[in-house]
């Protein structure tokens, strides 16, 4: 027998390697596990909310999905609205600290970023009801006298500030720095060959970034920004504490009466919660819990689609 022969029997029947590629399979298989019986469980709760009569739901609905639409839409509005604050300021952020801040600055301000991530969200919470949502009033009073005649703008304005405006920010800040922290790292493995090439050729240090780094980090990008948005779509407390709920589907982004988030609505309901108010709040949770799949298959898709970039070529 040949000596690389025996050199590739001997590696497959060491101890470790088979340790670790066991270990690494019920690792997955663990997971798959796990999230196939968070479906079953929910599937199996909400069958009797979703078969139920109708004036047995919470409210007066004529059925759960007329019960989970405002819920739903409440959900992804917030979500988008948040991911659309959250990622121009988290590529700008990450561009500053990974091209343009000095060393020193760039590693504290990329240690602040970070810890914004460690805040609770109840935190944000009482940050965004006692802080932002008083300090933001006057400037909605401005905007609506200015673009009311806009949908997303018309008043009457909320006299407390607690809009989905509000809360859209307050989620912002709270993704910001998952966002921020992946940008930075993608954009610090944008091959230097590039980089060198762009100024080579007499491009500016915008022009590099907007030819070489910005293409590079792409798939990156969208992929940070879908856990963004993933953890903006499940945010619970901060959504909770600030916003005026309303079961309600409208898009005026400074009105008093706003849609609330699935998650929002089964944390501020669920203690009184009995009999099928309990499995109708179950089978709202369901339909987060397809909303967050959908949302990041789509970003799946996207991302392979690009997939065939790379640093080589």
């Amino acid at each position: 027998m040949s000596a690389p022969a025996e050199l590739q029997i001997r590696s497959t029947q060491r101890i470790g390697d088979r340790i670790f590629s066991r270990a690494t399979v019920f690792a997955g298989a663990t997971i798959l596990v796990i999230l196939a019986s968070v479906a079953v469980f929910l599937v199996a709760e909400s069958l009797p909310a979703l078969v139920a009569d109708p004036s047995e739901l919470p409210g007066t609905q004529t059925s759960f999905w007329s019960y989970a639409a405002p819920l739903a839409f409440g959900t992804v509005w917030a979500a988008i609205l948040a991911l659309l604050i959250a990622v121009p300021l988290s590529i700008g952020v990450a561009l500053f600290i990974s091209h343009y801040a000095p060393r020193k600055l760039a590693q504290s301000l990329g240690y602040v970023v970070d810890l914004l991530a460690a805040v609770p969200s109840v935190v944000y919470g009482l940050w965004g009801i006692g802080v932002l949502a008083p300090a933001l009033q006057p400037v909605y009073s401005v905007m609506v006298n200015a673009m009311g005649f806009i949908p997303l703008f018309a008043g009457p304005v909320s006299g407390t500030g607690r809009t989905i405006l509000t809360v859209a920010v307050v989620l912002a800040v709270m993704i910001l720095p998952i966002i921020t922290a992946l940008c930075r790292e993608i954009f610090l493995q944008t091959p230097k060959l590039h980089e060198e090439a762009a100024l080579a050729m007499g491009a500016t240090r915008w022009e590099v970034i907007k030819l070489a780094v910005l293409p590079f980090g792409r798939p990156g990008i969208i992929s940070a920004s879908m856990l963004g948005l993933g953890r903006a779509l499940g945010e619970t407390m901060a959504v909770a504490m600030v916003l005026s709920p309303s079961a309600i589907i409208s898009f005026a982004l400074l009105q008093s009466t706003n849609p609330t988030t699935i998650a929002a609505n089964i944390a501020l309901n669920f203690p009184e919660a009995h009999g099928i108010g309990v499995n109708a709040l179950i089978a709202s949770g369901l339909v987060l819990f397809v909303v967050t799949l959908v949302v990041n298959m789509i970003a799946r898709l996207i991302i392979n689609r690009r997939k065939a970039f790379s640093g080589a070529n």
